[in-house]
């Protein structure tokens, strides 16, 4: 009784999610084996079926390798995401043959074409007929994954020039009251997205950090007395099933999970307040999460 987290929908996947999911980036790269172990298997425990890992390379560690020793014994508990940081076909499906190895499964929930908004995924390349997404289409259609997803943190104009010609599952982006006010995936993106049944999860909840889209634990720009402010911020979102949030202590596991069961959504006088405190936030941290456009 007392693991149960709130649920939703993720969109025209028809999964349901429980609102709070577990980044592995800072475990990956803070936390020897036996602990990540013990920490991802106290966060299933507890009610998390999300688990958003990639590889080595993205900036994950070994968070792969890690979350595998978990997924041999209860794949079926899990909702298992991994990304491919690849513009290529070829590259990326013998990446996306690695991530599953290293995974010890043999298919994903879910993978993105991951940072789209990234200086190295040039949309002629990544939609291109030997491009990463149609190679993850096949593999979708090989069972080695059931959706495909984007994910990015800049860049948004790229996520709407995608989804108006690609079939997308889920959109994975940066929402925070910060920089909802420099790169603003909840206005256009989003609302795009909502239209097309897409289903939507939030990252950086709590802003990131200045300087590494990928590491540092969850509390990283934004001060700690607005983290609370900043998860309601992200999950009254209209049609966002989940937020993705990065741990590596048993602390910011409980932290999150009481967010997460105390969600209420914000109040109108609550939104304006947020409107007001995010614009200093966004002009220090600037365009902290790589290019705008």
């Amino acid at each position: 009784m007392g693991n149960t987290l709130p649920t939703r929908v993720l969109g025209k996947t028809g999964v349901r999610l429980p609102i709070l999911g577990f980044g592995t980036a800072p475990s990956g790269t803070r936390l020897k084996l036996k602990d990540a172990v013990r920490l991802y298997q106290e966060a299933l425990d507890r009610g998390i079926t999300y688990f958003d890992t990639a590889p080595d390379f993205a900036g994950y560690g070994k968070a792969q390798e890690q979350l595998g020793h978990i997924l041999k014994e209860r794949r079926r508990e899990i909702f298992l995401v991994t990304k491919c940081f690849e513009p290529s076909g070829d590259a990326a499906l013998k990446l996306l043959e690695r991530n599953l190895r290293e995974l010890q499964t043999d298919y994903a929930d879910l993978v993105f074409v991951h940072s789209l908004g990234a200086d190295k995924m040039d949309p002629s390349v990544v939609f291109s007929r030997r491009g990463v997404y149609p190679a993850l289409m096949k593999a979708k259609a090989q069972g080695l994954t059931r959706f495909v997803g984007f994910s990015g943190h800049n860049r948004p104009a790229r996520f709407i020039a995608a989804m108006e010609r690609f079939e997308v599952d889920v959109l994975l982006n940066a929402v925070n009251f910060a920089d909802r006010h420099t790169y603003d995936f909840e206005h256009g993106v989003w609302s795009l997205a909502a239209k097309h049944h897409i289903g939507l999860i939030a990252m950086k909840v709590y802003g990131g950090q200045r300087g590494s889209l990928f590491a540092g634990v969850s509390n990283s720009l934004m001060p700690k007395h607005y983290l609370d402010m900043g998860f309601r911020y992200a999950l009254s979102q209209p049609h966002v099933a989940c937020a993705a949030i990065g741990m590596a202590t048993q602390r910011e596991l409980e932290e999150n999970l009481h967010r997460a069961k105390n969600f209420t959504p914000l109040r109108p006088q609550e939104i304006q307040r947020l409107e007001a405190l995010g614009k200093p936030f966004a002009k220090e941290w600037g365009a902290h999460l790589g290019a705008v456009v």
